[in-house]
């Protein structure tokens, strides 16, 4: 069987809710390899919600189905406050990117509650300004971000990585409708160590199998690269 598109590898899948420090019952998933133990987390945060974001957003969604099986990775998804998907609704209500504070953190309390090692923020188009502003707050091993349009995240922000101990690795596409390699690496400027990678032909969502696979191959390389390269075909 050829992994592409909605394919559903094998995994231990639990619906969970999360609970943040003030009040409200976030709905989401967890995903684990079936049989062995993970060797590292993603904490995944989704695009923005007002423009149709989600923990279902198709690159959060393909990594929970493929990377537990592929690279022995748990996935933890979750919709932020006031966030619809199929999973259901979290209470609350958006709040550009400041109360989401609280979102976050509940998601490394349910890291911490599981015993989940190793865990790594993959943040997408909005979820990277989560990560960039509430990352460095959290025990996580890096940042992976992807399409960072870098509308939320002050320069102070990004700048208060140089230095720090956890990885960061920026997945820029070439082509991005709000931030584009050559300006990237100049707003990345101050945080040095940051691994900048620019994705030729690449979108800002990411279409495409080419394009999907393309960055499960970076999380996976800079998140467990002994399981690289990912397979393209699954035994049934």
């Amino acid at each position: 069987m050829e992994i592409r598109g909605p394919v559903l590898l094998p995994a231990r899948r639990e619906d969970i809710e999360l609970d943040t420090l003030d009040g409200l019952r976030l709905v989401g998933e967890l995903a684990v390899p079936e049989t062995r133990p993970p060797v590292a987390t993603l904490v995944t945060l989704h695009p923005l919600p007002t423009a149709g974001g989600f923990m279902d957003s198709h690159i959060l969604r393909k990594a929970a189905a493929r990377l537990p099986a592929l690279a022995d990775l748990a996935v933890l998804r979750f919709n932020t406050r006031g966030t619809t998907s199929p999973r259901g609704t979290s209470d609350g209500t958006f709040d550009g990117g400041r109360a989401e504070a609280f979102d976050v953190a509940a998601a490394m309390d349910v890291v911490r509650e599981r015993g989940l090692p190793r865990p790594w923020l993959v943040g997408w188009s909005f979820g990277t300004e989560l990560a960039l502003k509430y990352g460095r707050d959290h025990d996580v091993e890096g940042v992976i971000l992807l399409s960072p349009p870098l509308h939320r995240a002050s320069a102070e922000e990004v700048a208060a990585w140089a230095g720090d101990r956890r990885r960061m690795v920026v997945l820029v596409p070439e082509f991005d409708d709000y931030l584009r390699p050559d300006e990237a690496r100049e707003r990345f400027a101050t945080v040095p160590d940051a691994t900048l990678i620019a994705v030729e032909g690449g979108k800002h969502l990411w279409v495409g199998e080419s394009q999907t696979r393309r960055v499960l191959t970076e999380i996976v390389a800079a998140v467990n690269p002994d399981a690289l390269p990912l397979p393209t075909d699954w035994a049934d």
